[in-house]
């Protein structure tokens, strides 16, 4: 299933577990293992978001800005 921007739910869901990850390394400072659950989010995050725009001929870049934007919007 997509949004409007044609972006997968599973695109938004990754974003969504990004800034999660994000605010949850956050509170627990500057570790390297308060940051490492983002760290593997955001690869899962970004190779996605590269197989999605092979996929579809859409910019990486595009692509990524969507799936945030429609993360930050649910």
């Amino acid at each position: 299933m997509t949004n409007e921007d044609g972006v997968p739910e599973s695109l938004v869901d990754l974003q969504r577990a990004l800034n999660a990850a994000a605010e949850e390394a956050r509170a627990h400072g500057l570790s390297r293992e308060g940051w490492r659950p983002w760290v593997e989010a955001a690869a899962a995050a970004e190779n996605a978001v590269a197989e999605h725009a092979a996929a579809t001929g859409v910019s990486a870049d595009e692509v990524r800005s969507a799936a945030e934007r429609a993360a930050r919007a649910a």
